[in-house]
């Protein structure tokens, strides 16, 4: 639940961002699932 809400949370800052802030808000979307990925083994 809590990837969702980032990942909700990134979406929309991402619409009012550049395309590198979009990029930077992708970036940090996939390091939030790679953290939840490893706390979940």
């Amino acid at each position: 639940m809590r990837i969702f809400m980032t990942l909700i949370v990134l979406t929309a800052l991402g619409a009012c961002e550049t395309m590198e802030g979009v990029g930077r808000d992708v970036s940090k979307a996939g390091n939030e699932i790679t953290q939840e990925a490893q706390e979940a083994q």
